[in-house]
């Protein structure tokens, strides 16, 4: 019998991405996002969330609020998925290094900010070993390339070990600019080099999720003719004057782009607090400013309808291309696409196995057992954090231990800690136990839910003065 090739072994997974942009138009988040995020849909099983928002309010009293504080639209998106499991996939500052940053300085970045842009990521926790957020990058466009009312941020990530690349953007408005936002678009593009990493370019990218207010609009037709469209749902004539999707059937690389059907109400601009078309005096046509993007490395021509692929084993589906019109706070109406993305897994195993079955108490302290990889380079300021299941982002720990300071024993690959729990009151919740990896700056293990048997807990002590900030 011949042998079997080690390839065909690997499981196909299927991991569903949900994308939101919205021009936010400077509003707070409103009382009920379910629709926008699809919770009530219960036919998806989302793993991803990829969520940009535009415009969001960039006074300067809101952005140095914003810098010491969490955002409001960031800390309500965290409240409303961290009970279903979906946490920030994020990185942290080094150890040594956080005497010398002030607290302001720590980054986050499984989200980047530019003004008013907003890029966030949320998955669920089980995939967080299997995303690396290898940088993050802001282009700004505006006033000559200096100001960030204009641009795009982008965030550079490995996710089961492919490279995938997520730019969220903001190009110029207005009829007349039209050639203005094709060259800021070449612009954000050709600086989304990443020489550090060994990928020179993003067109080298397995997958490049690219969308925002690009504010192209429609041509020629008139305001009256463009309405009367809308309302009898005749877009087809519409299409053909859509200004991007000219561009991308003259440009080579805008061509590479792919983007599902228009069949929603073009999302601009609003009344806001209604579902109106502009009635000021400007009148404003309508126009598909808000778009979601996707080009596959070494895609072969396909219809909206049939697979795109990129590798022999990294496959995309689109399942939906919408718009929300029940959300009135903006001129913008959101627009979401979510995906199902078939993959071979190029990365199958985290790097750290961490052992729930090992635990055990004794006085203030749990034992925790863990194995690692062979390939896996351990930093002194690698760290283990405990935390209760429905964490919003990887700050939230109620316990944590420097892996070399308190390091037991070890012993054919496996180690052990001691880490203290004198601070948890009893209680029947679960937790989950994190490794963060210093050197890779991200989560590249992590445990089952499990629950600390209720006992007698000792008195609150301090905590270790340097702790593990994000």
């Amino acid at each position: 019998m011949a042998a079997m090739n080690p390839q065909t072994e690997l499981r196909v997974r299927t991991l569903s991405i949900h994308v939101v942009t919205w021009n936010v138009a400077s509003a707070a988040p409103p009382p009920d996002l379910s629709d926008l995020l699809q919770l009530n849909n219960l036919n998806l099983n989302l793993d991803v969330y990829v969520i940009g928002l535009q415009e969001m309010n960039c006074g300067i009293m809101s952005l140095l609020s914003d810098t010491a504080f969490e955002d409001p639209w960031s800390s309500f998106f965290m409240d409303v998925l961290s009970p279903l499991s979906f946490v920030k996939a994020q990185t942290s500052v080094a150890r040594g290094s956080l005497e010398l940053l002030p607290a302001l300085c720590r980054s986050e970045v499984s989200s980047v900010r530019m003004q008013g842009l907003l890029l966030l990521i949320f998955a669920k926790y089980q995939h967080l070993p299997f995303i690396q957020i290898l940088s993050t990058k802001s282009t700004p466009t505006g006033l000559f390339g200096y100001w960030g009312n204009k641009g795009g941020v982008n965030i550079f990530l490995k996710f089961y070990g492919y490279y995938v690349s997520i730019i969220n953007c903001h190009l110029p408005p207005h009829m007349a600019n039209n050639d203005q936002r094709l060259e800021h678009f070449d612009r954000i593009l050709e600086m989304q080099n990443f020489e550090a990493q060994d990928i020179p370019n993003i067109l080298d990218h397995d997958l490049v999720l690219w969308f925002g207010d690009m504010n192209f609009r429609i041509e020629d037709f008139g305001l009256h003719f463009v309405r009367e469209s809308i309302k009898n749902q005749c877009y087809s004539d519409l299409w053909e004057k859509d200004q991007l999707s000219i561009a991308k059937r003259h440009d080579p690389l805008l061509r590479e782009f792919q983007e599902g059907p228009l069949l929603f109400p073009p999302t601009y601009k609003f009344d806001k607090n209604s579902n109106n078309y502009d009635t000021s005096e400007k009148k404003r046509k309508p126009a598909w400013t808000d778009r979601i993007l996707w080009r596959l490395k070494r895609q072969p021509q396909a219809t909206i309808h049939t697979p795109t692929l990129s590798a022999p084993h990294f496959t995309l589906f689109l399942r939906s291309y919408v718009s929300h019109m029940l959300y009135s706070i903006s001129d913008h109406k959101p627009v979401t696409s979510t995906f199902d993305l078939e993959l071979k897994p190029l990365v199958s195993a985290p790097l750290i196995t961490l052992l729930p079955e090992s635990l055990c108490t004794e006085e203030s302290d749990l034992l925790i057992s863990y194995s690692l990889t062979a390939d896996f380079l351990s930093s002194p300021w690698d760290w283990i954090g405990l935390y209760k299941v429905g964490l919003r982002h990887i700050n939230d720990y109620v316990s944590y231990v420097w892996v070399r300071d308190n390091q037991v024993s070890f012993s054919d690959g496996l180690n052990q800690v001691y880490i203290d729990i004198s601070d948890i009151p009893e209680t029947e919740d679960q937790f989950l136990l994190f490794y963060y990896s210093n050197n890779l700056h991200s989560v590249v293990g992590i445990s089952k839910p499990f629950k600390i048997q209720p006992r007698s807990f000792l008195a609150e002590g301090p905590l270790d003065e340097a702790q593990p900030q994000i």
